[in-house]
């Protein structure tokens, strides 16, 4: 997939300059956007959200040093470089003094132009990249700080987690529940607070590769087993020795892989792809799948015997919609994890946005979440996250048995809508933005719902 180009902000009335700048930065590998003066690129910064600002100091309007302070109170991570015709040493140190990243002059070398939007960029992402790594040094969570909840069935989850890991040796455990329920967390708990905590945690998606793939990542290679093995390979589960191999999403295997895992898992041995010999091994099972494997067991898809095996202990986690308040609780866990990742000092959710967290039926469960507070946290511009920020349609069919009935969703999604419009002053490209929809889907749902379109 190939990742989104960098953004340019070019602020000039010279708009044959602007526009040369443009184009030379286009071919440059960077999106670029012109505005002539200070009030049209503060208009711009709110939708563009650029990596680099270039701005001439003299502008119609706003001048370029005002337009600076501007955009430092709008967001200080974004670089902006000032341009002029008119440079002095002196106005060069009060361009740096408000944070300028730096100053050059005009006429424009667009290679020096060129130069310094690579050099702003990669400046940002480190001192982004370095932020990150200082905070997550220093809020390391405890154990169990991912396993949150005060929900019935959450409570019952932790204790019953607890108690697996007090048992000198965990036997296997099959860990059940939606996508995004935390299945993954709930398997790195169990292996932080076992007695095997400092040996290794090995995790497996079973969906990643085809089956004669998947055996030489689980059991290893021997050199020539085929055509590109140039050197032997010891597998996963040899690397997991003396710790957990969890096998997340097991459900996917393939069936003529499922007989190799048992025998691995029933002997302790594994024997490499192109080997003539057993080896053992010392590791702990965990697995976890989306699946209903009894189902599936009846369907002829998975192994019974496989299945016993892997279910010696079962544990399933709720949906996210099946545990009450326990959505606002983690709500305020990413809000502040998020705000303290990305250097922001959003502190709390409006009640409009509390409503709307919990009438959400969240078919993504805490992975959609955490995902959600996170985009909102991104977009806030100060302590408090509003509605507007959690940008939440709600889908058109509920996601799973148990979901919100579809006339509550549709009163629900309905009332967005009409709020949304309502802030946009009937403005439909606005009222799209502010719901996180295009505007052929807010078009489509204003006549879906027989709401007046506005301009």
């Amino acid at each position: 997939m190939t990742p989104p180009r960098s953004s340019v902000l070019i602020v000039d009335d010279e708009r044959n300059l602007a526009r040369a700048m443009k184009v030379f930065l286009g071919e440059a590998g960077y999106e670029a956007e012109i505005a002539g003066d200070g009030e049209k690129a503060l208009e711009l910064l709110q939708t563009l959200r650029p990596d680099v600002v270039f701005t001439d100091v003299r502008l119609p309007g706003i001048s370029g040093i005002d337009l600076l302070r501007r955009i430092r109170e709008f967001d200080p991570a974004i670089p902006v470089i000032i341009m002029t015709a008119y440079g002095t040493i002196e106005g060069a140190v009060e361009a740096v003094k408000l944070g300028a990243f730096d100053y050059m002059k005009k006429p424009v070398d667009l290679e020096e132009l060129r130069l310094l939007a690579d050099r702003a960029r990669e400046t940002a992402l480190l001192k982004q990249e370095l932020s990150y790594y200082r905070r997550r040094a220093a809020n390391e969570e405890a154990p169990l700080a991912g396993i949150l909840g005060e929900s019935p069935a959450m409570l019952e989850v932790v204790d019953r987690v607890r108690k697996i890991a007090l048992l000198e040796e965990i036997p296997p455990v099959l860990i059940t529940g939606e996508t995004g329920t935390g299945k993954g967390m709930v398997a790195r708990t169990l292996h932080k607070l076992g007695s095997r905590a400092g040996k290794p945690f090995i995790e497996v998606n079973c969906t990643a590769l085809p089956a004669t793939l998947m055996e030489a990542e689980l059991f290893g290679y021997e050199r020539g087993a085929f055509t590109d093995a140039k050197e032997s390979k010891l597998g996963l589960f040899e690397a997991a020795e003396g710790g957990f191999i969890f096998l997340d999403e097991v459900g996917d295997l393939e069936l003529s892989l499922q007989g190799k895992l048992l025998r691995a898992i029933e002997e302790q041995t594994v024997r490499r792809v192109g080997g003539i010999r057993d080896r053992r091994i010392d590791v702990r099972i965990l697995a976890a799948t989306n699946r209903n494997l009894e189902q599936e067991v009846q369907n002829k898809l998975f192994r019974g015997d496989l299945y016993f095996r892997l279910a010696v202990i079962l544990l399933h986690l709720p949906p996210l919609r099946e545990r009450g308040d326990d959505v606002l609780l983690l709500a305020e866990h990413f809000l502040h994890r998020f705000s303290g990742k990305y250097g922001k000092d959003v502190r709390r959710l409006d009640p409009a946005a509390r409503d709307v967290l919990m009438a959400y039926p969240w078919p993504g469960n805490v992975r959609e979440l955490s995902h959600v507070i996170e985009r909102a946290v991104l977009w806030s511009r100060d302590g408090t996250l509003t509605t507007e920020h959690l940008s939440l349609t709600a889908p058109e069919e509920p996601a799973t048995e148990g979901s919100a009935p579809i006339g509550d969703l549709s009163q629900w999604e309905r009332s967005m809508i009409e709020q949304a419009m309502l802030e946009a002053g009937g403005n439909q490209t606005k009222a799209a933005q502010r719901l996180g929809i295009t505007r052929d889907t807010l078009r489509y749902r204003l006549k879906k719902f027989g709401i007046q379109a506005g301009g």
